[in-house]
């Protein structure tokens, strides 16, 4: 285990306090999924869950809330009437006040009314977010609405692409190289996903070698986001957290490689997640 994430998992996770209740450990609200994609919420609020978090909170399409609720009792499911549109958008605004943090994105509609009422929660959004997938995708028209906030980027190649203009291959100096250009130039924190994970705040980079050629089928990259929303609940540092959530969704991979093999799945991941923590 690396010195540095060592010294952030007894940051992130110190002794807990033998009086300590629900709250202490923060309130993730997560608007995910849509009436093709259930999966996403599903991964993305047990990956919250698993690293630490209080509560999860999903708010999406009926569809994939009913499946989320069904899943696992743990959840919290508030469905909107339909996809996510601009006018959901003050409804969830008025309940940021309850929560640590925001995970906005994976498994959305990808549309302009989505991305659009997208862009309008992230702009009037007062605590720190996690954007994935069709978050990316809808900022990368207008950026300028992340300036002055606490984010995480999550993007796999494409998205860094779509979110940049700018290709990224194989060699890791040039990927460190982009991240970290594009992390000062935005002003967030970038966790750009691949065999090894780059993370950058435009200053600092870090790179994670953790995880398996197995995390490749779908779900893998929204446990990530839901781990990353957990962390910055706790820690309210972008870069700290995008780090953690990334070695501990390695090892967790890792471990479930392991024992399933190729047909390693996201869901298989879960129940490690808090074996991993347990290593600090």
């Amino acid at each position: 285990m690396p010195e540095e994430i060592k010294t952030m998992l007894a940051h992130a996770y110190p002794a807990r306090d033998p009086w300590a209740h629900k709250g202490d450990f923060g309130y993730v609200l997560i608007l995910a999924g849509s009436k093709k994609y259930s999966g996403s919420p599903v991964f993305n609020a047990m990956g919250s869950l698993r690293a630490g978090a209080d509560l999860a909170v999903l708010r999406g399409h009926p569809r994939a809330m009913d499946i989320a609720a069904q899943y696992a009792p743990n959840i919290i499911t508030e469905p909107f009437a339909d996809e996510f549109d601009e006018g959901d958008v003050e409804e969830v605004v008025q309940e940021l006040g309850k929560y640590r943090a925001l995970v906005v994105g994976c498994g959305m509609e990808r549309s302009e009314s989505s991305f659009q009422a997208i862009r309008a929660l992230i702009e009037r959004s007062t605590i720190p977010m996690v954007l994935d997938a069709e978050a990316i995708r809808a900022v990368a028209v207008g950026t300028e609405i992340l300036k002055g906030k606490k984010v995480v980027l999550t993007p796999n190649s494409e998205e860094f692409r779509v979110l940049t203009g700018e290709e990224v291959g194989t060699d890791e100096n040039e990927r460190k190289e982009k991240v970290q250009k594009w992390a000062r130039t935005l002003g967030v924190t970038i966790l750009l996903k691949g065999h090894h994970d780059i993370i950058s705040d435009g200053e600092r980079v870090f790179v994670n070698t953790t995880g398996s050629p197995y995390m490749t089928k779908g779900g893998f990259g929204d446990v990530l986001a839901g781990i990353a929303g957990s962390l910055l609940t706790r820690t309210g540092d972008p870069f700290e957290s995008a780090c953690l959530a990334t070695y501990i969704n390695g090892k967790a991979g890792e471990a479930a490689a392991q024992t399933y093999g190729e047909g390693t799945l996201a869901s298989d991941m879960l129940e490690y997640i808090p074996l991993v923590i347990k290593t600090r």
